[in-house]
């Protein structure tokens, strides 16, 4: 992704992983177009935490509007600059779409006075616009991660700045654009070109009043530390080793096709892709089989071809990572079923059975098209082994008895659990994880006041 330094700063590629074809060539930002920034993100602000729900809500639903008639050209951007199979890029912008228009219509009845029954004449909690939201995105859901953070941010009266990730500086441009375009004032969304190491300089700015960071455990805890260093409110939503549990009475067929789906989905690349597939003794071996199966039917290939289900991964280097980590495991005592063929950014769809707690596809975060099979003796083991993770993000928990999955679910230690379903996150609903997989909440009532000042307002007659 760096092409060259130029002085102290960095010149970025963005490489297509299908074809290794150059897309393009960013120049990070210097230190006087940074400190310009944050002097437009102060001045936007000024003005826009002023700004009515109703003008708000007009510019959000343009944005969505403008999602939907530009999506031929925004799903080809997104699949060339990260791999993602065409027909997800598509899905990717509709989700967007939707998303602004829920916050569009929601947010003001969210972020309604609320009073508070107290011996006083008036108790009431507000919820204000602090700042600017410095946003940390990844790239495997380069439009998705950003709207899932910028609707609500916007929407609650702040101004955003974001820094995006070095392969997909492409769509964090069109993504400003839009924005631009919609109708938001300058100054309100601003995207940045940044080395990793410079991120402090936004961090410390007086405007920055909170930080949100969508990526690695280790990225995370960089950018956690230099936001305590300077006293600021951070969401962090990191990697996961998710569990998909599968009982005795589970419906089989489905869970292995859904199970499949959630390890393949946008080539594995997904925090909350199922990594961990635990099934009791009983049906283990007819799970196994199924889930073979329908692997089978993935093909892999040239992620604008409509009959592909499985793209490249994003970079060389995160193909290369996981083939260590495959190879280890397998050294380690794991069994090879399917795939393991690795040639560019393209990894073969691979399934491991005998796994045990010792090994890497276990104890790591497996970033790609691997999936783990592990057998347990009955649903306490598989609820030990589930938990047995240093992440906590989600979990899917396969059973027909409704009872015993809200009682098993209630006791896996993940910020989101899905029984009979795919995990997913949902505009309605709070998301995010415990342990290392971070802390806070996006989404929801509870993602819309992250960044919010809660204020206790109290009345005395």
């Amino acid at each position: 992704m760096i092409l060259y330094t130029k002085g102290t700063r960095t010149l970025y590629q963005s490489i297509n992983p299908y074809t290794l074809e150059t897309l393009g060539e960013y120049e990070t930002f210097s230190d006087q177009q940074l400190t310009n920034v944050l002097i437009l993100a102060e001045k936007a602000f000024a003005d826009w935490k002023h700004s009515t729900f109703a003008s708000r809500n007009d510019k959000m639903l343009r944005v969505a509007q403008l999602l939907r008639e530009r999506k031929d050209q925004l799903a080809l951007l997104i699949t060339s600059e990260m791999g993602k199979i065409i027909s997800e890029a598509y899905g990717e912008i509709e989700k967007c779409a939707a998303h602004c228009e829920y916050y569009a219509r929601h947010a003001e009845e969210i972020l309604r006075d609320t009073v508070i029954p107290t011996e006083v004449h008036r108790s009431v909690v507000a919820y204000e616009p602090v700042g600017a939201v410095l946003a940390i995105m990844p790239w495997n859901y380069p439009f998705w991660q950003v709207f899932r953070y910028a609707a609500p941010t916007l929407m609650a009266g702040n101004v955003t700045l974001l820094k995006h990730a070095p392969n997909v500086i492409g769509c964090g441009q069109a993504i400003e654009a839009i924005f631009r375009e919609a109708g938001f004032p300058e100054g309100v969304f601003q995207h940045v070109v940044l080395e990793p190491e410079r991120v402090e300089q936004l961090i410390q700015a007086d405007i920055v009043q909170g930080i949100t960071l969508t990526g690695s455990e280790r990225a995370g805890s960089n950018v956690a530390a230099l936001a305590g260093k300077h006293i600021k409110k951070s969401v962090m939503e990191l990697g996961g080793s998710d569990p998909f549990i599968v009982l005795a009475d589970a419906d089989l067929q489905k869970a292995a096709r859904v199970a499949v789906q959630s390890r393949l989905l946008n080539a594995g690349q997904a925090c909350i892709c199922a990594k961990r597939f635990i099934a009791v003794a009983d049906i283990y071996n007819d799970f196994l089989d199924a889930f073979q199966q329908e692997m089978l039917t993935y093909k892999q290939g040239n992620p604008l071809n409509p009959e592909v289900k499985v793209g490249p991964m994003a970079r060389l280097d995160l193909a290369d990572t996981l083939k260590k980590q495959l190879d280890n495991s397998i050294r380690q005592g794991a069994r090879p079923l399917l795939g393991g063929q690795v040639q560019g950014c393209s990894f073969a769809p691979t399934l491991l059975s005998e796994i045990t707690p010792q090994m890497e596809v276990f104890r790591q975060e497996t970033f790609g098209p691997l999936a783990a099979m592990l057998k347990v003796k009955d649903p306490a083991e598989a609820l030990a082994i589930a938990n047995q993770s240093r992440y906590g993000l989600g979990a899917s928990l396969w059973t027909q008895d409704l009872e015993e999955a809200y009682f098993l679910a209630r006791k896996v230690e993940t910020g989101n659990v899905f029984v009979n379903s795919l995990v997913r996150s949902d505009s309605r609903l709070p998301f995010g994880g415990i342990k290392k997989s971070g802390y806070g909440r996006e989404l929801g009532e509870y993602g819309l006041k992250e960044f919010t000042n809660i204020k206790t307002i109290v009345i005395e007659a």
